[in-house]
């Protein structure tokens, strides 16, 4: 009985071990504290795939992005460049319009094009819509023409000579 008694004991403090070994800290998951100064931050870098093909053919844009070393927000404004850690951006568009993300969704949705090429300019810019340096992403895309239909009298017309073939 004392050898099993031992056993249980012993892998009891071995969970134990094992469980605070593998447990993380909230700083370790989520990163600094927004009410930690941090100094020489890392630049920030805006990371983009190229658009889903399926939303595509339907004429919309939908490209997935990540970023690094900031956060997406919905600040704005001079003295929101003040914060740290730097929490503060989102993602600039240039299309025959100039469009601002600051959800953090982490996909870039744009519809509405109309079949042919195109290219689409994604910017990771600061609170105060400066860009941070080299991180702005081009990307060249093309809307597959849509498949011609017939029309509805085109189709009755063809349904009417197929039943006379056949009857």
């Amino acid at each position: 009985m004392t050898v099993l008694i031992k056993t249980l004991a012993t892998i009891a403090a071995g969970t134990v071990l094992a469980t605070s070994a593998l447990a993380q800290s909230a700083r370790e998951i989520r990163g600094v504290s927004p009410f930690e100064t941090i100094e020489n931050q890392p630049a920030p870098k805006l990371f983009m795939d190229p658009p889903l093909p399926i939303p595509l053919a339907q004429g919309i844009f939908q490209a997935q992005y990540r970023v690094e070393n900031v956060r997406i927000l919905p600040v704005f404004g001079p003295s929101s460049l003040n914060v740290s850690p730097r929490p503060s951006a989102h993602k600039r568009q240039h299309l025959p319009w100039l469009w601002a993300d600051a959800s953090d969704n982490n996909t870039v949705d744009i519809a509405g094009f109309p079949p042919g090429e195109h290219k689409v300019k994604i910017e990771l810019v600061d609170a105060d819509h400066n860009v941070f340096p080299g991180q702005a992403v081009t990307l060249t895309f093309t809307v597959p023409a849509k498949p011609s239909t017939p029309k509805a009298l085109d189709q009755r017309e063809a349904l009417a000579t197929q039943a006379n073939v056949c009857g």
